[in-house]
């Protein structure tokens, strides 16, 4: 089983960029799907994005489509959430999951990540 590490949040700016990582241990990491969530305060968690095990497809939520790109470098282990045109409404802590397979429900989950839009 992987676990999972993310890191690259911060404090931004409307507007601003930010690139998530989620790094990953384990020898079996690209075999994998890989998704990204958040959590804002006050409300439930909810889908960001996701990539293939492959990195082939990849799925955002209609709220971040053209704006956020997933993508993974499966010889590094790692999953990224690049993150463009933030709006406060982006405010969360972002997590990152791996699947084993379709239908699988995600898990294992890494601790996640502060991102904070000012206005």
């Amino acid at each position: 089983q992987v676990q999972l590490v993310e890191s690259g949040g911060g404090l931004v700016q409307t507007g601003g960029s930010l690139r998530l990582s989620c790094a990953a241990s384990g020898r079996t990491f690209s075999t994998y799907a890989m998704g990204w969530f958040r959590q804002a305060p006050g409300k439930e968690r909810e889908f960001v994005a996701r990539i293939t095990w492959s990195g082939g497809n990849t799925y955002y939520a209609d709220f971040v489509k053209g704006r956020f790109t997933v993508a993974r470098d499966n010889a590094k282990n790692t999953v990224y959430l690049q993150m463009n045109s933030l709006k406060p409404d982006d405010t969360a802590v972002y997590y990152c999951a791996a699947r084993a397979g379709p239908g699988i429900p995600f898990g294992p989950w890494g601790q996640g990540t502060q991102v904070t839009v000012s206005s």
